[in-house]
C-alpha cells in the first residue's frame, strides 16, 4: 500500500502547539508502521462526499484526517475534532478526468454554504458597471485541460476581476495558476496529461506538489523530526523539472523575487548528492548569513544522519577563496581593506605626479577594471573590456594610468596584503592547471552578484563537464557587480537558462507594485533574456501603502502607529521587518520600534532567534529574508539613491549603474514582504516612490488604482 502525505497536513500541523504536534507525529509514525494496529481508533466521516475519509484519534480533542483505499493510505489534515471533521466534509479526493493527476477538491456545494453563512455588512455605494467575465470565451474542454474540476466550471465562467482571488483559493494549484495567467493575458503552459495505465495519479507531476509518497520509515521520521516547511517536500512541476534535469554544461535558473530559486538550488544540491555518492559539492553565495541559511535548509532537506552533509562545503565566495588559498599555498591570505587600497592608489598617483585623474576615478577604474579583471600589464590594460564605461580612455591615457596601478599593487604587496580579486585569481591559476579539482559540482545562489574574479574561480575549481556548475539568481536583484559577459570567461549558459514564474512569497498587490521598479524584460551582456511578464502570485492581499511625511519625527510616529495596527491585526512582532538604506538611518528604525513599545533585533552576520523582536537592518541584509509585514522607511530624496554613491561615480555609465543597483536594492527590500508593505520617506521623498506608485497603474484583479496611503 502506498503511504502518502498531502501538503494540507504540514500546513495544519504547524498551527498546533508543540505538545500536540508531538502527539500527532507519533500517531502518523504508528500509522505507517501498522495502519491496522488495534490501538488506532478509526471513525468514518459520515457527512463527507468522499466515503474514503476517516478520522484517527490522536488525543481527547485532536483528530487526524486520513484517506484510505486499497491502493493508498493518505495523511490529509489534523485539527481539533469539529474543525477536522468540517475540513473532511467539504472535500473529496479524485483523479482529474483530463490530466490524470490526483487532486484534493473542495465540494462546491459545501463551499457555497459557507459563503452564504458569512454575515454581510450592507454599505450604500454608487453602482459600478458590471465587470466582464474573465473566462467566458474559453470552452469547458480547454478549462478542464488546465486542471479545473468539472463541478467548478460554472463558477470559473462567472469570475470577474473582483472575484477571481476568492475563487482560485478553492481550486487545485495548477488550475489556479493557469486561470491567473489567463486573466492577465498570458498563455499558461498546458499541464502534463498522463494516462492512468502509465502512471499512478499520485505520481503525476502536478500531484507531486500536493502528495509526497513516503518510501520508508526513515524518510517519514526525518520529515517529522524537522520543521516541515512546504518547500522541503512539495515542488512545483517547473521547479522539479529544473532540479532533476541534466544539462550539457553550465546552467542557470532565474525568476523574480519569491519564485523559489533558492529552493531549486538546495533541492538540486541534494539531488546531485543523492544520485552521486562520490560527489563533493560546493554550495555557495555572496554573504555569510545567506551561506548559513543555505546550510540550515540543506540539513533540513537531507537530514543530519544521511551522510550527505559531510560531502558538502557551504561557504560564501570569499570563504571559499580563503580556504582554497590556504589549501594551495599553505598559508592564510591577508586581505587588504578598502582604506588600504584607496591609500595605495592616492600615494602612487602622488609619487608619480599623475594629477589629471581624480581619486574617485582611480578607485573606480581599479575596482571595476584593473583589479576585477586582474590586468597583468600595460598590454593587457590596453585591451581589457570596459563594458559600458563612457570614459573610453585613449592609448596615451592608459599609458599614463598604468604605472599608478602597477605602483599601487607594489605598495600593497609591501604590506603583505592581497586584494580579494588577487586572492580569487591565485586560486583560479592554481586549480586551472590541475586535473584533480577540489569539488565535483558547485551550486551558486544569488548568482546575479557573482563578479569576474568569483566566476573565474568557480569555473576553475570544478571539472569542465556536464552538470558541474548550476547558478540561481535574478538579474533584477543585482546590487553589487557591474555587468559583464559570462560567455567571454568560458561560462556559457545560452540554451540552458530557465525562468520560474510562480511567486509563492509575495502577494499579488505587492509583487505588482514592486515589479514597476524594473523593466519587464531584463537582458544580460550575453543577450540572455529574463522575462518578468507572466509571473503569477498565488494569493491576494492588501495594497501596499506609500506615505510621505513632513519631518523625521512624524515619520517615526507614523511607522510606530503602523506597527501597532499590524500587531493588533494578528501579526506577531517577530514577523515584522523594518529596512533602511544604510547604517546612518538605523536610528530612525530604532526610534520607530521603541515608539511602538517593542524591542528591535538588529540584523547582522550573527544568527539570532527573533524571540518576539521586530527585525531592523539595512536593505543589503534583507537578502534571502521574508516577513509577513515590511516597512521600508527613510526613503528620502538624498538617501535613496544613496548620495555617497552618487558622489563617487567616475563617469555617466557608472552613474547609470549606481541608479540601477539602488533601484534593485529597493526592489529587494520591498519584496521581502508577504502580506503588508509600507514604504515611507520625508518630503521630498525618493523618486523611486513615484515609480512604486505607478501613476494610474492598472490593478488587474481589484479594479482599483494603487492605494498610496496618506
Amino acid at each position: 500500500m502506498r503511504f502518502c502525505i498531502a501538503d494540507s497536513f504540514p500546513k495544519a500541523l504547524a498551527r498546533l502547539p508543540a505538545q500536540e504536534q508531538k502527539a500527532v507525529k507519533t500517531t502518523v509514525f504508528d500509522l505507517q508502521m501498522d495502519p491496522a494496529h488495534p490501538g488506532l481508533q478509526f471513525h468514518r466521516i459520515d457527512k463527507s462526499k468522499d466515503e474514503n475519509f476517516w478520522s484517527v484519534r490522536v488525543s481527547r480533542d485532536i483528530r487526524l484526517i486520513v484517506h484510505k483505499t486499497q491502493e493508498s493510505f493518505l495523511i490529509c489534515y489534523v485539527d481539533h475534532h469539529d474543525e477536522a471533521y468540517e475540513w473532511a466534509e467539504r472535500r473529496r479526493i479524485e483523479t482529474h478526468p483530463r490530466t490524470g493527476a490526483a487532486q484534493i477538491v473542495e465540494v462546491r456545494e459545501r463551499v457555497q454554504e459557507v459563503f452564504i453563512q458569512k454575515p454581510v455588512e450592507v454599505v450604500e455605494a454608487p453602482e459600478r458597471p458590471a465587470l466582464p467575465r474573465l473566462f467566458a470565451q474559453y470552452a469547458d474542454d480547454e478549462l478542464l485541460v488546465y486542471g479545473v474540476p468539472a463541478d467548478w466550471l460554472p463558477d470559473v465562467r462567472e469570475a470577474t476581476e473582483d472575484t477571481i482571488f476568492d475563487l482560485v483559493a478553492h481550486l487545485p494549484a495548477e488550475a489556479a495558476e493557469a486561470l491567473l495567467d489567463l486573466a492577465v493575458g498570458e498563455k499558461p503552459e498546458l499541464p502534463t496529461i498522463v494516462s492512468p495505465e502509465h502512471l499512478s495519479p499520485f505520481e503525476h507531476p502536478d500531484a507531486q506538489r500536493r502528495f509526497r509518497v513516503m518510501e520508508d520509515s526513515d524518510e517519514l521520521k526525518r520529515a517529522l523530526d524537522f520543521p516541515w516547511d512546504q518547500w522541503t517536500v512539495f515542488l512545483h512541476p517547473s521547479q522539479r523539472h529544473v532540479v532533476e534535469q541534466s544539462f550539457s554544461g553550465p546552467a542557470r535558473v532565474s525568476g523574480s523575487a519569491g519564485t523559489g530559486k533558492t529552493v531549486v538550488a538546495i533541492h538540486r544540491a541534494a539531488n546531485i548528492l543523492e544520485r552521486d555518492p562520490q560527489a563533493r559539492l560546493l554550495l555557495t553565495t555572496f554573504s555569510l548569513p545567506l551561506a548559513n541559511a543555505l546550510e540550515g535548509k540543506l540539513r533540513i532537506l537531507t537530514g543530519a544522519e544521511t551522510g550527505v552533509v559531510p560531502r558538502v562545503t557551504v561557504l560564501p565566495f570569499r570563504g571559499v577563496a580563503s580556504e582554497l588559498f590556504t589549501l594551495a599555498f599553505g598559508r592564510h591570505p591577508r586581505a587588504a581593506s578598502e582604506d588600504q587600497v584607496r591609500s595605495a592608489l592616492t600615494s602612487a598617483a602622488k609619487e608619480l605626479g599623475v594629477t589629471t585623474f581624480s581619486e574617485r576615478f582611480l578607485v573606480s577604474e581599479w575596482l571595476n577594471v584593473v583589479d576585477a579583471w586582474q590586468v597583468p600589464d600595460l598590454a593587457g590594460y590596453q585591451s581589457v573590456p570596459r563594458l559600458g564605461r563612457k570614459n573610453r580612455l585613449g592609448a596615451k591615457q592608459r599609458e599614463t594610468l598604468w604605472p599608478v596601478f602597477e605602483k599601487a599593487r607594489a605598495l600593497l604587496a609591501a604590506q603583505s596584503v592581497l586584494t580579494w580579486p588577487i586572492i580569487f585569481g591565485e586560486v583560479t591559476r592554481y586549480f586551472s592547471e590541475r586535473a584533480d579539482k577540489p569539488f565535483t559540482h558547485a551550486v551558486i545562489d544569488e548568482a546575479q552578484d557573482v563578479g569576474v574574479p568569483e566566476l573565474r574561480m568557480l569555473a576553475a575549481i570544478v571539472p569542465d563537464e556536464a552538470d558541474t556548475l548550476f547558478f540561481a539568481g535574478d538579474l533584477g536583484q543585482r546590487i553589487f557587480q557591474e555587468p559583464f559577459s559570462w560567455k567571454a570567461l568560458g561560462v556559457d549558459i545560452r540554451g540552458r537558462s530557465r525562468t520560474l514564474k510562480v511567486n509563492y512569497r509575495t502577494s499579488h498587490q505587492i509583487r505588482q507594485a514592486a515589479d514597476q521598479l524594473l523593466p519587464k524584460v531584463v537582458q544580460d551582456v550575453d543577450g540572455i533574456e529574463q522575462d518578468r511578464r507572466g509571473t503569477v502570485s498565488v494569493f491576494n492581499g492588501p495594497e501596499p501603502e506609500i506615505r510621505t511625511f513632513s519631518d523625521r519625527d512624524t515619520e517615526i510616529q507614523g511607522i510606530a502607529t503602523w506597527i501597532g495596527d499590524i500587531v493588533a491585526n494578528g501579526v506577531d512582532a517577530a514577523e515584522i521587518g523594518i529596512f533602511v538604506r544604510s547604517n546612518s538611518e538605523l536610528a530612525r528604525a530604532r526610534a520607530a520600534v521603541k515608539a511602538a513599545g517593542h524591542i528591535q533585533l538588529e540584523l547582522s552576520e550573527k544568527m539570532e532567534e527573533p524571540q518576539g523582536r521586530i527585525a531592523i537592518g539595512t536593505m543589503h541584509l534583507a537578502k534571502g529574508l521574508e516577513y509577513k509585514a515590511i516597512a521600508v522607511m527613510a526613503c528620502d530624496d538624498d538617501i535613496l539613491p544613496l548620495q555617497e554613491r552618487v558622489e563617487t561615480v567616475a563617469d555617466e555609465s557608472e552613474l547609470d549603474d549606481v541608479f540601477e543597483t539602488e533601484r534593485h536594492l529597493f526592489y529587494v527590500a520591498c519584496t521581502r514582504a508577504r502580506d503588508h508593505l509600507l514604504v515611507s520617506g520625508v518630503s521630498p521623498a525618493s523618486e523611486f516612490l513615484a515609480d512604486l506608485r505607478g501613476q494610474k497603474r492598472q490593478a488587474v484583479f481589484t479594479g482599483h488604482e494603487t492605494h498610496v496611503g496618506r
